[in-house]
């Protein structure tokens, strides 16, 4: 049973409202683009931490500017960010280029890790490996990365993420492994 027509035009309306409600919010908390300091994030979960940045208590980081995306939605183990193809996002080729599906899929894959650290637990990404396919353009309208977790252990984790339009459409998929480690006491 597939999408249809009106069934995504439903879909593009509740991912537009869930995104101003989140601008809103966030703009409302004091939210702008900038760096966390360790003080902000001490003693907070990853979970926690990405909350705040949702309401606007932490700043949210410049590149979802850059590259015009958000983050929207949290929860434990799953991240979902939106983001709009723009023609400043086009290869010399005419087509967005394969950098904005990977940093946004690496957002969601690597936010979804994120809601799963403990306080004093950090991770990065060790590998990242994108599939493209279907093309993206300034026509496509509002895209969503999903990312949601699939193993968390206390050296390594493992999520998996998409790249879909409102009507359900695959863009891009992507999975990832991430290093996880304690982060450094501050004093």
């Amino acid at each position: 049973m597939g999408t249809t027509e009106s069934d995504a035009e439903q879909a593009l309306a509740r991912w537009n409202n869930q995104l101003n409600e989140v601008r809103g919010h966030m703009l409302a908390g004091g939210g702008k683009p900038g760096l966390a300091s360790p003080s902000m994030v001490a003693g907070k979960t990853g979970l926690e931490i990405m909350q705040a940045m949702l309401a606007g208590e932490l700043p949210y980081p410049h590149i979802a500017e850059t590259l015009d995306f958000a983050l929207v939605e949290v929860g434990p183990g799953m991240a979902v960010f939106q983001g709009t193809p723009q023609l400043k996002h086009y290869n010399p080729l005419g087509s967005v280029h394969g950098g904005w599906y990977a940093t946004l899929l690496d957002s969601a894959v690597g936010c979804a890790v994120h809601t799963m650290m403990p306080a004093g637990r950090g991770y990065t990404t060790a590998e990242l490996s994108v599939n493209i396919v279907r093309a993206a353009s300034i026509k496509s309208g509002p895209l969503r990365a999903i990312g949601s977790v699939i193993h968390c252990g206390r050296q390594l984790a493992t999520a998996e993420g998409r790249i879909v339009g409102p009507d359900g459409k695959l863009y891009a998929h992507a999975t990832t492994t991430c290093l996880v480690f304690e982060l450094p006491k501050q004093g």
